[in-house]
């Protein structure tokens, strides 16, 4: 594999995300790391429709992403969209608009697809151990599993956007309306994650889950260099998200680690973690948190496409 700059975006339902990276061989060297929260999947979950306000904030990060793309010189740009434009019905149009800014169309990956590269992209640093990754979005969460490639991978309608959208309603969300999401990701999540072999590592990647990892690590700040593999006991992360669960909006984003555009959802992203950790069978006690996700894996095949 020549030594080529690959720029990928991961368009999710709550944010937007650039990496820039220079690949050669087996090495990735990081130039840039960017994202953006626009709330793409806004109301796509009862709608099925992607928002103008939202299409027009993501337009714009692309405009933004667009002029560092170009200044940076890169060999080939990857875009992949995930839950909010699979699920809409005017995923085509806004495919369009991206691609008249970008001169790339955005690949909308099926939930297998988004699963697959959330594991390339997660497993580069984890001894070779039967993993666990559990990938979770806005609209959608990823659960793989594999000894050096996957073997099992899921895709569920699951994110903290859909899940604060459908059942977390007040500030912060009564016994009732939790109660109602947690019956929910049971049902949903015990018949597929209870038949799988115990996991010898849990990789959870995706801002939802390192935002946690630095609540239950109490940092000053979002430290990336502290998140990325570090070990928290399940316990320890379980706590972190009721707590989280627990505080009003406006106590989440005057965290220090926070990022303003996550505060108010965070909690159905918490309630979806603790309930896969509850059902995912497993010989650690350990969550290893990875900064490195899904769009490590776009980059990876990027990479690939101009070998």
């Amino acid at each position: 594999m020549a030594v080529s700059t690959v720029a990928a975006i991961d368009c999710g339902t709550n944010s937007i995300r650039l990496l820039v990276a220079q690949i050669d061989g087996g090495t990735k060297t990081d130039l840039l790391r960017e994202m953006r929260v626009v709330r793409l999947g806004q109301g796509v979950d009862e709608s099925g429709t992607l928002a103008p306000e939202a299409v027009e904030r993501t337009l714009e990060a692309c405009r933004e992403y667009g002029r560092v793309i170009e200044a940076m010189g890169v060999d080939v740009v990857s875009f992949a969209a995930t839950s909010a434009v699979r699920d809409a019905d005017n995923a085509t149009e806004f495919s369009d608009r991206v691609a008249e800014i970008l001169g790339v169309r955005p690949r909308v990956l099926s939930g297998q697809e988004e699963a697959r590269a959330s594991f390339e992209g997660a497993t580069g640093d984890i001894a070779e151990a039967l993993t666990a990754v559990i990938d979770l979005g806005g609209g959608s969460t990823e659960v793989v599993q594999g000894l050096g490639a996957p073997s099992f991978s899921h895709s569920f309608d699951l994110g903290s956007v859909r899940m604060t959208e459908r059942f977390l309603f007040t500030d912060p969300p009564s016994v009732g309306e939790v109660t109602a999401c947690m019956s929910h990701l049971d049902a949903v999540l015990a018949p597929v994650l209870g038949s799988l072999p115990p996991s010898d590592e849990i990789v959870g990647v995706a801002g939802t889950i390192t935002t946690i990892a630095a609540h239950s690590l109490a940092l000053p700040s979002y430290d990336s260099e502290r998140i990325h593999q570090a070990r928290i006991h399940v316990d320890d992360v379980r706590a972190a998200c009721g707590n989280l669960m627990q505080m009003p909006v406006a106590d989440r984003r005057a965290l220090p680690y926070m990022h303003p555009g996550r505060a108010d959802v965070i909690a159905g992203g918490a309630l979806i973690l603790d309930r896969v950790l509850e059902h995912l069978p497993r010989h650690t006690d350990e969550l290893v948190v990875s900064e490195q996700d899904i769009l490590d894996g776009i980059a990876w095949a990027a990479a690939r496409e101009v070998a």
